[in-house]
C-alpha cells in the first residue's frame, strides 16, 4: 500500500463493469479496493440512481410471503452492508402493525422473528463486529394493547432514545381499535440511497485504479473466441460539440450490472436467461405539522389489492417516503413483465420507458402521491395534512427467474468470463461482489490471496473505511439537489456525524 492506504494494481487483469447502480458500483468498489483495474460504465450522470432504496431489510420482516431462508439471507447481507456502508444507515426501528381487516395475525410472525433473533445472536457471538443492529436481545419487542394505551398518554420525547420513545407517536396517532395485537418493533433500519451513492462515488474517486465513465452508453459487446477478452463499444457526450462520440475498450472479464436492462447485454452476449422486470415507485411527502421522531411503520396488507401494504419511511424535517402496494400507488397495471424464449430482456410498456427516460408529468406526481397519502391516512388520519414533498423515487427492478416474490438474489454466471448481477435488494450487492471474486479465483484468473476474501469486511475496504461521515453527507446532499429531491432525504436519522 501507499502512504494513503491505496493499493496499486496487483495483477494484469482488466475488468469492465457495465451499470453503475448499487450492484455495479459496489462490485467495482470492492474490485478496485483489492487493486484490480476496473472501468465502470454508467449511462446516467451519477452512480446509484435507480429504483427506490430506503429500507435495509435486516430480516425481511416486510415480506410475509418469502421463505425463512430468504429472511436469514437478508439479515446476514444487511449486517455486511452496515459494516461496509456504515454511514448510510438511518438508525431507527421498524414497527409492524396488522390491521383487523387483514387475514394475517401478528402471532404468526413470532416463530420467524425468534429464528432471526437466534441467528443474529449466533452471528454476534461468532464476531462481535456483527452487532450493528444493537444487542441481539433487543432485536424485536412486542407491544400489546395495554402497552400502547399507556404510551399514548406519554409526552412526545424531544429525541427518541429507546424503544418506547419510538412507539409513542405510533400509539398517539393510530386508532388502536382497528388493529390486532401485538405490534412488533424490530431492529430493521433504514438506508439512504443518497449516502450509498455518495460513499461509492467518493470511494471510487479515491482509488487510482478505478475509472468511472458516467453518461457512457454501451452499444455493443463482443468476445474474442481465442483470447476470451471482451471488446466494449460505448458512446459518450462530447461537451465541445454536444454530440455522441463512439469509443472502444477491451477488458479481460465482463460484469453485466445493468439492472432492469441486464437482458440487453445477455442478448448481445447470446446468453439466455429467464427474468422478470417490475416498474415501481415510492413517493416523497412532507408532513409539516409533525414534530415527532417516527420509526418506520409497516401496515401489513395483501399485495396488489386496494388494501395492500402501506409503508411510512421517516426522514428529517417532516419528510416521509411512502409505499402503497396497490396498483394505484407503488405497483402499476402491466408493470410486471417477463423475458421470452426470443430475448432475455423483458419489454416494458412504452409509457414506463418514457417515464424512465424523461421523468414524470406533474399531474401524475400529484395524483399518485395524493393516493399514497390517502392510503397511509387510513391508519394515521392526521397524515391527510401531508403534501407532495418532491418527485417520486422510481425505477424498474429485475427479478431473476419467474417468482415475483423473490427478494434475496445476487449473481449468476454464463459462458466464459461473464457475470451478471441480479440483486433485488441493495443489501445483496456485497454478496454479488464476493461471489464474483470467488469465481475469478475458480477460473484461475486471480489467486485466493489477490481476491481479498480472506480479510474481514473492514480489511476488504480500507479506503472506503477512511471516508468521513461529514464528507459523505455533504456529497449526498449535493446528489439530492442535483436530482431535485429534498436534501432531508440525504441527511442521517438517529446517528451522530463523526
Amino acid at each position: 500500500m501507499t502512504e494513503t492506504g491505496k493499493k496499486q494494481p496487483n495483477n494484469h487483469l482488466k475488468i469492465g463493469v457495465i451499470g453503475g447502480g448499487m450492484a455495479g458500483s459496489t462490485i467495482a468498489l470492492q474490485l478496485a479496493e483489492q487493486g484490480f483495474r476496473v472501468t465502470l460504465f454508467e449511462e446516467g450522470r451519477s452512480l446509484v440512481n435507480g429504483p427506490p432504496i430506503c429500507h435495509l431489510h435486516a430480516g425481511g420482516n416486510l415480506y410475509r410471503e418469502i421463505s425463512d431462508h430468504q429472511c436469514l439471507q437478508l439479515l446476514e447481507q444487511s449486517i455486511d452492508t452496515l459494516r461496509v456502508y456504515q454511514h448510510s444507515a438511518n438508525i431507527r426501528p421498524t414497527v409492524v402493525a396488522v390491521p383487523k381487516q387483514d387475514p394475517g395475525h401478528p402471532e404468526q410472525l413470532l416463530p420467524r422473528l425468534t429464528q432471526l433473533q437466534n441467528h443474529y445472536r449466533a452471528l454476534v457471538q461468532q464476531d462481535a463486529t456483527n452487532a450493528v443492529l444493537g444487542h441481539p436481545d433487543n432485536y424485536f419487542r412486542l407491544y400489546y394493547r395495554d402497552d400502547m394505551e399507556h404510551l399514548a398518554k406519554q409526552d412526545l420525547p424531544a429525541n427518541a432514545s429507546c424503544a418506547d420513545d419510538w412507539m409513542i407517536p405510533v400509539a398517539k396517532h393510530l386508532n388502536l381499535d382497528e388493529f390486532k395485537f401485538p405490534f412488533v418493533l424490530v431492529q430493521e433500519y433504514g438506508v439512504s440511497v443518497f449516502r450509498l451513492a455518495a460513499t461509492v462515488s467518493l470511494g471510487l474517486e479515491a482509488l487510482p485504479n478505478s475509472r468511472i465513465l458516467t453518461q457512457a452508453s454501451v452499444t455493443d459487446i463482443q468476445q474474442d473466441t481465442e483470447s476470451l477478452q471482451w471488446k466494449i463499444t460505448y458512446q459518450t457526450m462530447d461537451p465541445d460539440c454536444d454530440d455522441c462520440v463512439s469509443q472502444t475498450t477491451t477488458v479481460d472479464y465482463l460484469i453485466n450490472a445493468c439492472g432492469y436492462r441486464t437482458g440487453i447485454l445477455d442478448d448481445m452476449a447470446r446468453h439466455k436467461r429467464q427474468r422478470l422486470v417490475e416498474f415501481k415507485a415510492a413517493y416523497v411527502t412532507h408532513w409539516a405539522d409533525n414534530t415527532a421522531d417516527w420509526p418506520e411503520v409497516i401496515f401489513h396488507g395483501q399485495r396488489g389489492t386496494p388494501e395492500g401494504m402501506a409503508q411510512l419511511t421517516p426522514y428529517p424535517d417532516g419528510y416521509f417516503q411512502l409505499h402503497g402496494m396497490t396498483q394505484d400507488i407503488t405497483l402499476f397495471k402491466d408493470g410486471l413483465v417477463s423475458s421470452t424464449d426470443q430475448s432475455a430482456q423483458p419489454v416494458l410498456d412504452t409509457r414506463f420507458k418514457n417515464m424512465l427516460r424523461n421523468g414524470w408529468q406533474p399531474q401524475d406526481i400529484k395524483q399518485r402521491t395524493q393516493r399514497a397519502i390517502a392510503h397511509v391516512a387510513k391508519f394515521i388520519p392526521a397524515y391527510l395534512d401531508a403534501q407532495v414533498g418532491g418527485p417520486p423515487l422510481f425505477g424498474a427492478q429485475q427479478i431473476p427467474g419467474q417468482d415475483p416474490s423473490l427478494r434475496a438474489a445476487d449473481v449468476s454466471f454464463a459462458g466464459q468470463r461473464y457475470a451478471r448481477t441480479e440483486i433485488v435488494k441493495a443489501s445483496s450487492a456485497l454478496t454479488a461482489a464476493e461471489r464474483i471474486l470467488q469465481q475469478l479465483v475458480n477460473e484461475n484468473l486471480i489467486t485466493e490471496q489477490q481476491s481479498g476474501l480472506h480479510h474481514d469486511w473492514e480489511g476488504r475496504f480500507p479506503v472506503t473505511m477512511q471516508l468521513k461521515a461529514s464528507d459523505i453527507v455533504a456529497k449526498a446532499e449535493a446528489l439530492a439537489k442535483e436530482r431535485q429531491f429534498p436534501v432531508a432525504l440525504a441527511r442521517p436519522v438517529g446517528m451522530v456525524l463523526g
